[in-house]
């Protein structure tokens, strides 16, 4: 029985280093890399249909002139596929952007050997697999990430932002007055508000972010590559659209929302779990509790070593 062959869509420049490194990891004889090559952009968008990748190798010299927005084209066409971003010199303060734009990850252009270029396919199938069987772990009512999912994408995604030394942003929100709004219109609305928040929350964050509802009336939202002013600025967001999903429901009572969120350097060294846990503690204050430790705390809470 044959192997499954690794699809890998690459479009690299004049150099052919990736291509020559992944060759040295799959040799032709051993007939495990299916590998195409092309020198465009357009080309490589276009041949995603066709080739059906399990992996996609940007090199940003054939991304001209805007990087952020070839890389922002490829992750939307292909947003279930790893795309890995090869960076040149000039390159190399785009980096970051490109990561909070859909690159999974990326690979300096002159240092691209064998190793290097295992240690990120790799990676790409492990987070893959991770995406792969938290879909399964979706709640069949909004669609996001059930408590389960969201803890298998966290853990993953801790491990990268360590690995890349870059932050993230936790967010937890929780309907204060849900028992009211059931007495007032029943399951059906309750349904109908759970939907919102869902919403909402997709509206607030980018495709990249991971978002959840962990529970009959609290969500949470994962922000990745986000640096420590995020917190108060998600936070912001969120009120604003809760304000205008309020002004819309006309005659419905409002929604009324808890967050909390709090900032995670890359020098963190608690488990995921134990991160989401020390945002939600907060939530399940009760609304004295909450308001007098909102009031004598910072807006943003850093966790570090």
């Amino acid at each position: 029985m044959n192997e499954k062959k690794l699809r890998i869509l690459l479009a690299e420049g004049d150099s052919g280093e990736a291509a020559t490194s992944l060759r040295e990891i799959y040799p032709e004889g051993q007939d495990g890399l299916e590998l195409t090559v092309v020198s465009a952009l357009s080309t490589l968008i276009g041949s995603l249909e066709i080739v059906n990748p399990e992996i996609i190798f940007l090199d940003l010299s054939l991304a001209q002139p805007d990087p952020l927005d070839a890389v922002r084209r490829v992750h939307r066409s292909a947003p279930g596929v790893p795309l890995i971003v090869l960076a040149g010199d000039c390159d190399k303060n785009r980096v970051a952007q490109c990561l909070s734009q859909g690159a999974l990850d990326y690979l300096p252009k002159g240092f691209i050997d064998a190793r290097a270029l295992e240690r990120v396919v790799r990676a790409a199938l492990e987070r893959k697999t991770f995406e792969g069987l938290a879909d399964l772990l979706r709640d069949p009512l909004t669609g996001l990430y059930t408590r389960d999912g969201f803890l298998t994408l966290g853990d993953c995604a801790l491990e990268t932002a360590v690995r890349r030394e870059s932050s993230m942003v936790l967010l937890c929100m929780k309907i204060e007055n849900l028992a009211a709004l059931d007495a007032e219109s029943g399951p059906s609305a309750l349904d109908t508000a759970m939907c919102e928040v869902a919403t909402l929350l997709a509206g607030s964050f980018r495709k990249t972010d991971i978002l959840a509802r962990l529970g009959k009336s609290q969500f949470a939202a994962l922000a990745v590559d986000a640096i420590e002013p995020s917190a108060a600025v998600l936070c912001q967001r969120v009120e604003r659209r809760l304000a205008v999903l309020n002004r819309e429901r006309g005659a419905r009572s409002s929604l009324e929302l808890r967050l909390s969120a709090r900032f995670c350097s890359p020098t963190m060294t608690m488990a995921f779990s134990a991160f989401l846990d020390s945002v939600e503690r907060e939530l399940r204050l009760t609304k004295a509790q909450f308001a007098e430790k909102t009031a004598s705390s910072k807006p943003v809470q850093r966790v570090e070593k």
